[in-house]
């Protein structure tokens, strides 16, 4: 069984390209090792979605390629 870990306490990060919006953002928290947490700032009490880091590392890779 996989467990959301406890992010109570998480700092959260914006998006180097969120351009300065203040709720249009994709928010990331650093420090879990191995997963990587994504939330939408808009919605920052929703659960957010968890990715493993190698998962997550391939999604920026392709992004920057068609950027």
């Amino acid at each position: 069984m996989t467990r959301t870990p406890d992010l109570s306490t998480a700092l959260w990060r914006k998006s180097s390209y969120s351009e300065g919006g203040a709720n249009d953002c994709v928010e990331v928290a650093d420090g879990y090792p191995g997963i990587i947490p994504v939330r939408d700032s808009k919605v920052p009490s929703a659960h957010p979605l968890i990715f493993s880091a190698v998962s997550w590392d391939a999604f920026l890779r392709d992004v920057k390629e068609t950027a």
